[in-house]
Formats: C-alpha cells, sequence, structure tokens
C-alpha cells in the first residue's frame, strides 16, 4: 500500500476486503482483477450502445468480472451492468463492489453543499457503522429527512452505510454525479454496509496501521455494494448501477432512475428537478383527476418544479418523468390536505 497511488476512475473491486486470508480480496493492488489487463467489445443494439470490459480469470478469487456500460442516445445518463462469475472447480462467496473515486477537496469551500449525499431506508438496520480510521473517522451529518451527508473533509478513513435506500450522489463545484442501485435483502459484508464512503486527503507520511498508505490528493470514493453470494462453478450474480449526469444544484435530496432532487424546498412549495432525458414532469392524482404538467424536462438541465396546491388537488398525487430507456417512473409523491395545503413530499 505504500506504493500504491490512488489515482481515482471507476473499477469493480470485490468484498470483504482484507489480507488475512483466501476469503478477503487482497487489494489493491490486485494483478489481475485492479491491475491487469481487460478485453473489450462494442454492442449496438435498440438504438443503445455498450462497451463490454472483461477480465481474466483470477485464480486467487476463483472469479472473472464483466463491466458493460450501457449508453442511451439523447441522455445524460448511463448504465453500469456488473457480473462476476466463478471459473473454478469449487464454491466461491463474494459480493460485487463498485468504486467511483471522485476529486475531493479541503474542507471549508465556498460551496457548502459539496461531499456525498445518501438515503436511508429506514429498514432498522444502523444507519452508519465506522470501518476505517486512517487519521480519524469521517464526519456524517443528517442533510434532511432520510438523507445524510458526508462532507469534504481532512481525514483519511471510511464509513457504512447499512441502511441505505440505494442511491448516492457525489455534488462537486459545478457536477453531480447521481447512482442509483437496488438493494436486496440477504447478507453484506463490511457490517452490513449497502453502501460506503472513504475520504482522503493529502499525508507527508504513511500510515503503517494501513500497510504505509500514503494519499497524496484529497479523494472521495462512492461505493455501492451487492450481497455476498455464494456462486457454485460456472454461476454468476449481477449488480446494476444506473448513474446520472447534472448541474450541481445544492444539495441532493433523492435519485430516481429518471433523475435526482436538489436543492432546499423554499416557502414549502418549490422544488428542482434534474432529469436524464426530455420529457414532461407529470402528477398523477386521485381517480377523476385530470394529470398536471409541472414541467418540460431536458437532458442534465435543472427544471424548478411548483407543487400544486388548492382545494381541487386535495389527495395523494404521484410525480412520473420519462426513463432514458423509455417508460416512465415514480420521481416523488405528493400528499396536498383538505386545505389545499401541500402536507407532505417524498
Amino acid at each position: 500500500m505504500a506504493d500504491w497511488l490512488n489515482w481515482g476512475g471507476d473499477k469493480t473491486w470485490l468484498a470483504p476486503q482484507g489480507w488475512d486470508g483466501p476469503g478477503q480480496w487482497a487489494g489493491p493492488p490486485d494483478p489481475v482483477l485492479d491491475s491487469g489487463p481487460y478485453t473489450a467489445r462494442v454492442e449496438q443494439r435498440d438504438g443503445t450502445a455498450a462497451l463490454v470490459l472483461t477480465s481474466g480469470d483470477d485464480p486467487r478469487t476463483g472469479l472473472r468480472l464483466t463491466r458493460r456500460i450501457v449508453l442511451r442516445p439523447r441522455s445524460t445518463a448511463f448504465g453500469l451492468h456488473l457480473t462476476m462469475t466463478n471459473t473454478s472447480a469449487v464454491e466461491r462467496r463474494w459480493a460485487l463492489w463498485n468504486v467511483t473515486q471522485i476529486a475531493g477537496a479541503p474542507p471549508g469551500s465556498p460551496a457548502g453543499a459539496e461531499g456525498v449525499y445518501l438515503g436511508r431506508a429506514r429498514s432498522g438496520r444502523p444507519s452508519t457503522v465506522p470501518l476505517v480510521a486512517g487519521t480519524g473517522r469521517p464526519q456524517v451529518r443528517e442533510a434532511a429527512a432520510d438523507v445524510l451527508h458526508v462532507p469534504h473533509q481532512d481525514v483519511v478513513g471510511k464509513v457504512g452505510f447499512p441502511d441505505s435506500a440505494g442511491w448516492l450522489a457525489h455534488v462537486g463545484p459545478e457536477r453531480t454525479l447521481a447512482q442509483c442501485f437496488t438493494v436486496h435483502e440477504g447478507s453484506y459484508p463490511d457490517e452490513g454496509s449497502r453502501a460506503e464512503v472513504w475520504v482522503e486527503c493529502p499525508l507527508a507520511e504513511g500510515l503503517p496501521h494501513l500497510g504505509g498508505l500514503r494519499p497524496r490528493d484529497h479523494v472521495v470514493e462512492c461505493e455501492a455494494l451487492g450481497p455476498l453470494t455464494t456462486l457454485a462453478p460456472g454461476a454468476s450474480a449481477a449488480l446494476e448501477v444506473e448513474f446520472g449526469v447534472g448541474p450541481s444544484a445544492g444539495p441532493v435530496r433523492a435519485v430516481t432512475p429518471a433523475g435526482y432532487w436538489a436543492g432546499l424546498l423554499r416557502d414549502g412549495a418549490e422544488g428542482v428537478f434534474v432529469p436524464y432525458t426530455a420529457g414532461r414532469l407529470e402528477a398523477h392524482g386521485p381517480a377523476g383527476t385530470q394529470p398536471l404538467v409541472l414541467g418540460t424536462l431536458e437532458p442534465g438541465r435543472t427544471c424548478g418544479v411548483r407543487l400544486p396546491e388548492g382545494q381541487e388537488h386535495y389527495g395523494r398525487w404521484e410525480l412520473t418523468a420519462p426513463l432514458p430507456g423509455g417508460g416512465r417512473a415514480r420521481v416523488g409523491r405528493i400528499t396536498v390536505g383538505e386545505s389545499g395545503t401541500r402536507t407532505h413530499f417524498n
């Protein structure tokens, strides 16, 4: 670790990580899955293009990794579909672990909203668990109801999120990178973590208890994990992560497959939605009511939303937006009281 430089990028690793035995992935560095060559091919079908990257067969873990990056026309989103396949002659038990490494910043930057936001599921599992304390434990704040915030900070360490709702987003000075993935029932590594955040800052000397690791830069890692899965010889398991890119418009309040909500509610009635494809943001209310068009959407551009008020809008309204691959997805729900004022939004 003293010689390994964290250059950034996006990569697929395996969990649990460790150097104590064959049931732990002893990387980085790693000669096959992390540092070895991958073959590449391009697939085109139904108007989409996919770059398929395939690792070599790793004798230590018994696995082969495939990363399929799916690009769709006229969209600011892309799919990352991961597969691990047991190429050995015995059962193997691993979890897929995708790591997106982004440039961080010193604390106290002018934009106080910068950092990583994660949604909570209210599952009863712990909100956070401390995983690595290099120079200390990363600070985690409550940004809003069911939303946690890991700000940029001068610390080397990692925190896990067992109660993850299946989304996280990094807010930078100009751009936000959002991720959405499915949280499955079952056993997860690192004390049940479904998502993790690692932060590091420049150090003058290496950290002996982390193998001499000496960070040179401010780096933030946004990490999505799949469940621990026992694979028979020849069997596979998958993890799909949907990414979306847009402008930084303040704290991220929610991430959906169709876009993300950002900023703070003002006067209890406004929000900002950043879509991944063009179309309309619609609100569908109780039976007998006409759908409302709340905004015209352009890929990667903010759309200010005025939530409906008035007695004629009494009841529960479902907000939907177009998906990059076709169809529509629910992106929010509004409850309007009998007085005509909004009583709940999620």
